[in-house]
């Protein structure tokens, strides 16, 4: 009985010990803790995911006009519900697809060489918005057939759908791969590291514009642009010396 139970409670320790450890924590030098930064992802992938999201957005657009013109009824649903669904679902299609775009726009940066279709291209869902509500909004509108209550409701569905759209939609840190390419360049390999709501990226952990973050992400410059930190902290810069890269003074 002895042999055999020295025999299990040695299996176990083999057990035990042959489970991976999880690793430890990383704190920063100022005892903030830190986490690595995921990895970009595949471009082509999350566009093509975009595309498909904002096709099923104008297709729910389509299904509200046809709706409205008396070509679909589903009988047990009241029209302004049907409405209503049709916007909301449209918009959160709209929605989701214009972030998988900006997230591909920031792994996969388009050239700034020409202004306008730099504009165009990190702005498509944007325009995406414009082409999902307006031409509903104006059916809505010129529609004389729809009750007066129907109407007004769908209508301002319509508007805070488009408003809501438009904005999610828009790129206010649009990156270029000039200036993707020129932090690349001048920081390597270099580790950077950046606040969970920051909008730019470190050299160093101690940096006095990360105090008031309470944890740290980590990575590389490429990693950090992805995540929408697509500028160098000032302080970091001139206190590194660094020229030639976009940073948060500019």
């Amino acid at each position: 009985m002895a042999e055999k139970k020295e025999h299990k409670l040695t299996a176990a320790s083999e057990q035990t010990a042959a489970k991976p450890k999880k690793p430890a924590q990383q704190v920063s030098s100022t005892g903030k803790p830190m986490q690595q930064a995921k990895p970009v992802g595949n471009a082509s992938g999350l566009r093509v995911g975009a595309v498909i999201l904002w096709v099923c957005a104008i297709v729910f657009e389509l299904l509200a006009v046809l709706l409205l013109f008396g070509k679909l009824n589903i009988s047990f649903i009241p029209q302004m519900a049907q409405l209503i669904g049709f916007i909301v679902l449209d918009l959160v299609c709209l929605v989701i697809g214009s972030q998988l775009w900006k997230k591909a726009n920031h792994i996969d940066p388009a050239s700034e060489a020409n202004k306008v279709k730099f504009w165009l291209w990190n702005n498509l869902g944007f325009i995406v918005a414009l082409v999902a509500f307006v031409p509903l909004i104006v059916l809505l509108l010129t529609n004389k057939d729809l009750d007066k209550k129907t109407k007004t409701i769908a209508l301002v569905a319509a508007c805070v759908a488009l408003l809501i759209g438009g904005a999610a939609s828009y790129d206010y840190n649009p990156v270029s791969v000039e200036q993707q390419t020129a932090a690349i360049e001048a920081l390597g390999d270099e580790t950077v590291y950046w606040a969970p709501f920051g909008k730019v990226y470190h050299t160093h952990e101690d940096c006095q514009a990360l105090n008031n973050s309470e944890s740290l992400t980590y990575g590389t410059v490429e990693e950090a642009i992805a995540a929408n930190r697509v500028r160098l902290c000032s302080f970091c810069a001139k206190r590194d010396a660094i020229t030639g890269v976009a940073t948060d003074g500019e």
